[in-house]
């Protein structure tokens, strides 16, 4: 080829093998570096991740009691707790005779004096100043120093946790972050009154182990500025406000700033797993016929057998009788007797007063209601929690009648004596959490005539809950 004797046409022609060589080169290092990248990111978890991984073992308890009420209360604490499992104190003003402690010892967390603050003042007029005792337990769980802590929650002695569903909603936050976890009052007056951004205490709240840290710091020159104010709960959100801290509102946790029947309450639980109740020395059994405590023990075997679907609501419809039907598994079934929206469905029945008696707003809640129809037998046939199984078909829940002196005619739920509900175990992924989604259910064919059966199921994508 003529062009080879040309020295500069063959000079020119090196040069491009050499700038083509070193390109191929380069994209060769480049794809190679890329690559690795792309591995390592795979290979390392995110903070998400690492949030997911959150157990028990992560979490450090801050109970604040009196050593009068914990002699009273502490069969609450039993209900939840867990020493094998559990870390954490209940923060008394002294120690109990050791003739109170004794039995209970090796069934409940340990006991801790708080530490002495008389030197901080309280000026709220008609309050009780043992209000920053409870407050500083904050900063006194936090040193008792337990090691690899993500979360540190806080409570009183009659607030009820339902640990295994706390770990799995915390799992959906990034615990390095700085968080302030809790709910509000039921009372749109109390909120009013105490600040709809703060994280009422009986109800029990979440703080990120890197906040707590801080905030513990911090905490004693913060209750020098709030001698005004009423609570505890109320000192540790300003506190948390000055670090530039909000509220994050998870509705699991529960005030229940109520007296009476709670039942319209429980059985009309949002979409999100129970983390707490609280004042249920204050409000009837949640069980017709027991105890508190026993009421509390019965619901427990519901929360054994499968914790993260507890007082879910599960809505489905008769088309044949045109009934009702909503399920809040674990604890009651509801049959009425005609077609409800399921937007009217899912509202609060006023089965309760509220926390105390005053004007107009004392008794406006944070939710949506619906009344109590005056006449009883015109409401809705209750169905309690009798028995729960697991086996290897999943879990059945046996419910049955509540008892009612109302006449009914053939076509009426009245007849029914028990209704059986069919589940698998609920164990919910991080994205299920962070998008809820409530479950769909099957009346399925009768056995026998005083027995409705209904099977539980996820939703398919483009279902909807209404009457066919």
């Amino acid at each position: 080829m003529k062009f080879l004797h040309n020295p500069n046409k063959a000079q020119s022609l090196i040069n491009f093998i050499l700038f083509l060589s070193s390109a191929c080169f380069l994209y060769l290092i480049v794809s190679l570096l890329l690559f690795r990248t792309s591995q390592l990111v795979f290979v390392y978890p995110s903070s998400q991740d690492l949030s997911a991984a959150t157990t028990l073992d992560h979490v450090v308890f801050g109970i604040a009691s009196t050593t009068k009420s914990w002699l009273k209360r502490k069969d609450y604490v039993k209900l939840w707790w867990n020493p094998h499992k559990i870390r954490g104190c209940v923060f008394l003003d002294s120690l109990p005779l050791e003739e109170h402690t004794s039995n209970d010892s090796t069934s409940l967390p340990p006991l801790c004096v708080s530490e002495d603050t008389s030197r901080f003042r309280y000026t709220y007029r008609g309050g009780d100043r043992s209000a920053i005792r409870v407050a500083r337990i904050v900063a006194e769980t936090v040193a008792l120093n337990h090691s690899d802590v993500k979360w540190y929650v806080f409570g009183d002695d009659n607030t009820v946790f339902f640990p295994e569903n706390l770990v799995k909603s915390l799992s959906k936050y990034d615990h390095e972050l700085w968080y302030y976890i809790g709910a509000h009052s039921e009372i749109y007056e109390q909120n009013q009154l105490f600040g709809f951004r703060m994280a009422f205490g009986g109800a029990g709240f979440a703080i990120s182990a890197p906040l707590a840290k801080v905030l513990a710091k911090v905490f004693d020159s913060c209750l020098e500025r709030y001698p005004h104010l009423y609570g505890s709960d109320g000192r540790v959100y300003s506190c948390l406000a000055e670090l530039g801290v909000g509220l994050t509102h998870e509705p699991g946790f529960h005030q229940v700033d109520l007296r009476g029947d709670a039942f319209g309450l429980l059985a009309s639980h949002p979409v999100t797993p129970l983390l707490s109740l609280h004042h249920l020395d204050y409000t009837d059994p949640i069980f017709p016929n027991r105890t508190t405590i026993q009421a509390l023990q019965h619901l427990f075997k519901a929360v054994d057998a499968d914790s993260q679907r507890i007082l879910q609501q599960t809505v489905c419809y008769d088309r044949w009788f045109s009934w009702t039907i909503s399920v809040s598994w674990g604890y009651a079934v509801q049959v009425f007797q005609n077609h409800v929206f399921l937007p009217d469905a899912l509202n609060v029945q006023e089965t309760f007063q509220p926390w105390r008696k005053g004007n107009v707003l004392a008794g406006v809640y944070t939710f949506n209601t619906r009344e109590l129809h005056p006449d009883s037998c015109r409401r809705p046939t209750i169905f309690y929690l009798d028995s729960v199984s697991s086996g290897k078909n999943g879990i059945i829940s046996n419910y049955k009648k509540s008892s009612h002196n109302c006449s009914f005619d053939m076509a009426s739920p009245k007849k029914l004596e028990v209704i059986k509900v069919e589940t698998n175990k609920l164990d919910l992924e991080i994205k299920q959490l962070q998008a809820p989604r409530r479950h769909c259910c099957d009346l399925l064919p009768p056995t026998t005539k005083d027995v409705m059966e209904i099977a539980i199921r996820e939703c398919k994508d483009e279902e909807l809950i209404h009457m066919h």
